[in-house]
C-alpha cells in the first residue's frame, strides 16, 4: 500500500488553491483557523516527538478518509469544497476535533494558507488594476482640462447660428400650425353654422308637421262633431216626419225643404255621372300594363277620356270648376300613367331627376286610385277631406317636377337645335360666295327650309324673344369665331390712297367738326342762320384725347375707336337737326338750313381726304356754298341732283369692307318716287350718319398707322404728361399715398401675423411689386362701391376698366353664392361647375346689373328670376325652395351695396380676391404659367369651379394694367414707397 508524502499532499492542495483563486471571494474565519492550527502543532508533536526525522503514515482505512484524491475536486467549487461555512461543518469540525490531531492537520493547514494567500493576491491585484484604471482617467482628464481652448470662439459661433435657425424654423412651424388653426376654426364654425341651420330646418319641419297633424285633428273633430249633428238632426227630422204623417199624411213640404231636396238630388247625379263616365273607360295601372307605348299614348290622348278625366279632377278639387281650358293639366295627370308604365320610351336617359319624377307619379296614381275607390252611393260619391288633401298636395308636387323635367328636356333640345341652326348658317357662309357652278344654289334652298324649320320648333319651345336672342347669340359667337382679322386694305379708306404710314406723327390729328363759315346773307337771315350754328356746335368727335390713345394703344395694340353711346348721342344731335330743318322749311327758312347742311356735309368730306388730292378739289367745288346759296335763292336746287352726287362719292371714299353698306345707301338717295321734303331729310339724316361713320374709319386708318409708334412712346408720353399735370397743380399725389401706405399696412399685418416671434426676416417683408399688386386688387375687391378718392392719381385713365373689372367680380360672387347654396342643399357635389345655370345668372346680372339705386321691387324682382333659373333646373322640395329663394334674395340685396355680410358670399370674396393677388402678383413666366396651370382646381376648390374663363380675363387685364402703370409712373411710386418707409422709421 503507497502512502502519499506530504509534499504530494501539499502540491495536491495547491491545486485546490489555484482552482479556488478563480471562484468568487469569500470571507475566513480567522478564530476558527487558529485553533486548527494549535490542533495541528500539538498533533504534529506528539506524533515527531518520539523521532523527528521519521513520519508515520495512518492506516489505509484513516488516510483515505482524510487523504482524498484531488481529481474529484477539481471542478468542485469553494463553496462546495469547503464547508467550514455552514453550521453543520462546525459541528462536524468540534466533534471530530480529536480524531483530526493527526498528521493531516500539517496537510489542512498548509492548503488553508496558501489558499487564504492567493485570494489575498488576487485581491491585491484587483485594487491594482482598479488604480491603475482611475489614474489613468485622472490624469486623462487633467490633460484634457489643461489643454488650450483655441476654438472656443467658433464653436459659440455654431450654437449661436443653430439656435438662431431653430428658432427661425420653430416661427415658421408656428406660423404655419397658426394657418392650420386659423383654417380648422373656420371649418368648425362653417360646420356649427351648417349644423344649426339644420337644426333651425328640422324645427321648421317638426313645427309644419305638428301644425298640420293639429290641422287634421281639428278638422277631423270638426266633421266629427258636424255628422254627430246631422244625424241627430235626420233623426229628428224622421220622428218629426212620423208624427206629422200621423197627424196628417196629405201635408205637403215648403219650398225651401223641396228646393233642397232637389238640389242634393241633382249633384248627386252629376257626381254619379261624372264617375260613371270615367269609370267606363276603365282606366287603371293594371289595365294598361300591358299594353304598348303607342296604344297607351294614342288611348290618353284622345279627346273623350280627357274630358272624362277633366270632370274627375274638377270632383276631387284638383282643378278649378271655371270655364277655362284645363286640357293641358289634364295631359299633364295622364302622362303619369305613361311615366310610370313605360319609363323607358318616355326618358331620353335615367337620372336623378327622372326618378325623382317617377317616384311622384306612382305617389300620385296611387292616391288618385285610392280616391277613387272611396267614392260611392252611402258617402255621395264625396271623398274624405284628409284624402283630398294628400291628394292635392301630391298632385302639386307631381306638376312640379314635371315642369322641371320638361323645362330641363327642353332646355337641351333647344340647344341642341340652336346647334344646329348655327351649324347651317356655317355652312351657309362657306359656300354664299361661290361664284363658280351652282353650289350656292344648290344649298341654299335646302338649308333656308331646314332654318326655317328648326326656327319655328326653337320659338314654339322657348318663346320667340328668347329664341331670337340665342340664335344671335349663337351666330355672331360663330361668326367671330370663324371670321378673320381685316387686313390692313380692308379697312384702309380709298380716299387715304395717297397718304404714307411714315408721313404720320406720333401725335395724331384727329377730325374734329370743323367752323362753319356760312355765306352771309340779308341781315333778315343771319339770327337763323346764328341758330344753325349754335346747333351744329353741339357735334362733337368721339375721339379720346392723345394721352387716351396712347394709353389704351399700350393696353391693347388693336384698340380702335369705336363709335359706342357717341354714335347714339350723334344720331340724337342729327334727329335733332333734321326736325329743326324741317320746322324751318315749314315757316319758309329753307334756304339757310340747305347752305348750312351742305357746308357741314362738306367740311366732313375734306377733312378726310388730303388737301390739294384731286378728290378734295372736286368736293370743294361741287358743295361750294355760294353756288349752293344762289341755286336755292333762285329755286333750281335740287335734291335729287344732290344726292344722286352724294351716291356717286361715297363708294369712292368709303373702306372696302363698307362697300355693301354704302351700295345699299346709294340705292336709297338714288330712288325718287315723288317723295316730299319729309322723305328728303330722312334720306340727309341717313348721309349724315354714313359719314360720321365714314370719318371714323378715317381716324382707325390714321391710328393703325401710327400705332407703332405710339405705343412705342406711350410710356414716356405719359410720363410726361403725368409730370406736366403735377407741376400746373392740376392733380396731387394725396389719393396716391393714401392708397400705397394702406396696402403696405395690409402686407406687414398680413407678414407679422405669420411671424409671432417677430424675427423680421428680410425675405418675409413685401416688396414694391406686391405692395403695389396688394393695392391694385383691394381697389377692385374692396367693399361699397368704387369712388374717386380710393383709386390713385396714376391709374385715372383706367377708372372705368377698374369700375368694370369690380362689377364682374360681383357677379363672380353673387352667382357662385346661389349655386354653392343650392348645391349644399341638394347634397352635391360643390366641385361641379353648373355652366348653364351659371351662364343663365350671368346674362341676367349682366344684363340688370343690382346697385345702390335700384328699387327695391326691382331687386326682389331680380331675385325672383334668379331663383327661377334654379327653380326651372333642378327639382326642389318645398322646404329647400324657401330657404334656396331666401338666400337669394338676401346675396342680391348684398350685391346691390357691394358689401357682403352673407357667411359663404364674404368666404367666396376673400377666396376670389386671394386667388386674383396670387395670380395677378406672379412675376417670371414660370410662376405664372404654374399659376394658370392650376387656376381651374383652385376656383373648384374655393366654390367657383364655372369661372375660370371670366377669372382669367381678369386677371389679365389687372397684369395688363399694372404693367402699363407701372412702366409709365415708377419715379413717383418710388418717391411714394421712399416717403412713407422714411416716416415709418422715424
Amino acid at each position: 500500500m503507497t502512502v502519499e508524502s506530504p509534499d504530494v499532499a501539499v502540491e495536491s492542495m495547491s491545486e485546490d488553491d489555484q482552482l479556488s483563486s478563480d471562484l468568487p471571494d469569500f470571507d475566513v474565519d480567522e478564530q476558527s483557523t487558529i485553533l486548527e492550527e494549535d490542533d495541528c502543532e500539538t498533533t504534529s508533536m506528539v506524533i515527531m516527538s518520539d523521532d523527528a526525522g521519521q513520519v508515520y503514515a495512518p492506516p489505509a482505512r484513516i488516510a483515505a478518509r482524510f487523504y482524498r484524491d484531488p481529481k474529484s475536486r477539481q471542478y468542485k467549487s469553494s463553496a462546495a469544497s469547503s464547508r467550514r461555512n455552514s453550521l453543520s461543518s462546525i459541528q462536524s469540525h468540534t466533534s471530530t476535533r480529536s480524531l483530526r490531531r493527526t498528521s493531516s492537520c500539517q496537510s489542512n493547514y498548509i492548503a488553508q494558507h496558501l489558499r487564504r494567500a492567493s485570494i489575498i493576491e488576487a485581491r491585491k491585484a484587483r485594487l491594482a488594476d482598479r488604480a491603475a484604471h482611475a489614474e489613468k482617467v485622472r490624469l486623462r482628464a487633467a490633460t484634457a482640462k489643461a489643454a488650450p481652448r483655441g476654438d472656443a470662439s467658433a464653436s459659440e459661433e455654431r450654437a449661436l447660428a443653430a439656435q438662431v435657425a431653430r428658432e427661425k424654423y420653430l416661427a415658421k412651424v408656428a406660423a404655419a400650425c397658426a394657418e392650420e388653426v386659423q383654417r380648422a376654426k373656420q371649418k368648425a364654425q362653417e360646420m356649427k353654422a351648417k349644423k344649426l341651420e339644420e337644426e333651425k330646418q328640422a324645427r321648421l319641419d317638426m313645427q309644419e308637421r305638428m301644425a298640420d297633424a293639429d290641422r287634421r285633428r281639428a278638422e277631423y273633430k270638426r266633421n266629427l262633431s258636424s255628422r254627430k249633428t246631422r244625424r241627430a238632426s235626420e233623426q229628428e227630422k224622421k220622428l218629426a216626419d212620423v208624427s206629422e204623417g200621423e197627424d196628417d199624411s196629405n201635408q205637403r213640404l215648403d219650398e225651401e225643404t223641396a228646393a233642397t231636396r232637389i238640389q242634393r238630388a241633382w249633384r248627386f247625379r252629376q257626381r254619379r255621372s261624372v264617375v260613371k263616365a270615367y269609370a267606363d273607360f276603365d282606366l287603371s295601372l293594371d289595365n294598361i300594363r300591358e299594353r304598348s307605348f303607342e296604344d297607351v299614348g294614342a288611348l290618353l290622348s284622345e279627346t273623350p277620356i280627357i274630358q272624362a278625366t277633366t270632370g274627375v279632377l274638377r270632383l276631387l278639387t284638383l282643378q278649378d270648376n271655371v270655364d277655362t281650358p284645363s286640357a293641358q293639366a289634364t295631359r299633364t295627370f295622364l302622362s303619369a300613367y305613361l311615366v310610370i308604365v313605360h319609363p323607358a320610351s318616355v326618358f331620353s336617359k335615367n337620372g336623378a331627376q327622372e326618378q325623382h319624377l317617377m317616384a311622384k307619379a306612382r305617389e300620385l296614381v296611387e292616391l288618385f286610385e285610392s280616391a277613387m275607390s272611396t267614392l260611392a252611393p252611402w258617402n255621395r260619391l264625396t271623398a274624405s277631406s284628409t284624402r283630398l288633401q294628400d291628394l292635392s298636395q301630391a298632385y302639386t308636387t307631381y306638376g312640379s317636377a314635371f315642369d322641371a323635367w320638361r323645362a330641363q328636356d327642353s332646355s337641351a333640345l333647344v340647344e341642341t337645335m340652336v346647334a344646329s341652326f348655327v351649324e347651317l348658317d356655317a355652312i351657309w357662309q362657306t359656300v354664299k360666295d361661290d361664284t363658280q357652278g351652282a353650289v350656292a344654289e344648290d344649298y341654299r334652298t335646302g338649308i333656308r327650309d331646314n332654318q326655317v324649320m328648326l326656327l319655328s320648333k326653337i320659338r314654339k319651345l322657348a318663346g320667340p324673344d328668347r329664341a331670337d336672342l340665342l340664335i344671335k347669340k349663337a351666330i355672331r359667337e360663330s361668326r367671330r369665331r370663324r371670321v378673320k382679322r381685316r387686313s390692313p386694305a380692308e379697312v384702309r379708306p380709298r380716299a387715304a390712297a395717297e397718304i404714307e404710314a411714315a408721313e404720320t406723327d406720333t401725335s395724331v390729328t384727329l377730325p374734329i367738326v370743323a367752323e362753319n363759315t356760312s355765306q352771309e346773307a340779308h341781315q333778315s337771315e343771319v339770327d337763323s342762320q346764328d341758330n344753325v350754328r349754335l346747333n351744329l356746335a353741339r357735334l362733337f368727335s368721339p375721339i379720346p384725347t392723345n394721352r387716351v390713345l396712347t394709353h389704351e394703344l399700350a393696353l391693347d395694340k388693336d384698340f380702335r375707336i369705336s363709335s359706342g353711346a357717341h354714335s347714339d348721342i350723334r344720331d340724337a344731335i342729327n334727329r335733332e337737326l333734321c326736325d329743326g330743318m324741317r320746322e324751318g322749311v315749314e315757316r319758309g327758312m329753307g334756304t339757310p338750313w340747305t347752305v348750312a347742311m351742305a357746308q357741314e356735309i362738306r367740311a366732313k368730306l375734306v377733312h378726310i381726304v388730303k388737301p390739294g388730292n384731286s378728290m378734295h378739289n372736286f368736293i370743294v367745288e361741287a358743295l361750294d356754298t355760294d353756288l349752293i346759296y344762289r341755286q336755292c335763292e333762285q329755286g333750281i336746287f335740287s335734291y335729287a341732283n344732290f344726292f344722286s352726287f352724294m351716291a356717286n362719292i361715297l363708294p369712292k371714299l368709303c373702306a372696302p369692307f363698307r362697300d355693301a353698306q354704302v351700295k345699299v345707301l346709294a340705292e336709297d338717295l338714288e330712288s325718287n318716287n315723288g317723295e316730299d321734303m319729309g322723305a328728303m331729310i330722312e334720306k340727309l339724316f341717313r348721309l349724315l350718319h354714313f359719314i360720321d361713320l365714314l370719318s371714323l374709319d378715317y381716324s382707325n386708318f390714321l391710328l393703325m398707322n401710327a400705332a407703332p409708334v405710339l405705343i412705342r412712346e406711350s410710356a414716356g408720353y405719359e410720363s410726361r404728361m403725368f409730370a406736366a399735370d403735377l407741376a400746373s397743380g392740376a392733380i396731387t399725389l394725396t389719393c396716391t399715398n393714401r392708397w400705397w401706405r394702406n396696402a403696405s399696412v395690409n402686407l406687414l399685418t398680413e407678414a407679422d401675423r405669420r411671424d409671432p416671434e417677430q424675427v423680421r426676416n428680410p425675405a418675409d417683408r413685401p416688396t414694391a411689386h406686391h405692395i403695389y399688386t396688394r393695392g391694385l386688387v383691394d381697389t377692385i375687391f374692396g367693399h361699397g362701391p368704387l369712388n374717386v378718392i380710393d383709386v390713385p392719381e396714376t391709374l385715372a385713365l383706367d377708372v372705368e376698366r377698374l369700375c368694370s373689372t369690380k362689377q364682374k367680380a360681383l357677379h363672380m360672387t353673387t352667382i357662385g353664392a346661389i349655386l354653392l347654396v343650392a348645391k349644399n342643399m341638394l347634397k352635391r357635389d360643390v366641385r361641379s361647375p353648373w355652366k348653364a345655370e351659371a351662364s343663365r345668372l350671368w346674362d341676367l346680372l349682366s344684363k340688370e346689373p343690382p346697385s345702390e339705386t335700384t328699387s327695391e321691387e326691382a331687386l326682389a324682382s331680380l331675385a325672383s328670376r334668379a331663383f327661377g333659373v334654379l327653380e326651372n333646373a333642378h327639382n326642389l322640395p318645398p322646404s329647400t325652395k324657401a330657404a334656396l329663394q331666401s338666400a337669394t334674395s338676401r346675396v342680391v340685396t348684398q350685391a346691390s351695396s357691394q358689401r357682403f355680410t352673407d357667411p359663404v358670399a364674404k368666404v367666396l370674396y376673400s377666396r376670389l380676391r386671394s386667388h386674383v393677388f396670387s395670380r395677378v402678383v406672379a412675376k417670371t413666366s414660370s410662376e405664372r404659367v404654374r399659376a394658370a396651370s392650376g387656376a381651374s382646381e383652385a376656383l373648384a376648390t374655393a366654390g367657383l369651379p364655372e369661372f375660370v374663363t371670366q377669372v382669367g380675363e381678369m386677371v389679365e387685364t389687372l397684369r395688363k394694367v399694372a404693367e402699363v402703370d407701372w412702366a409709365s409712373h415708377t419715379p413717383w411710386y418710388e418717391q411714394v414707397a421712399k416717403e412713407i418707409n422714411e416716416a415709418g422709421d422715424a
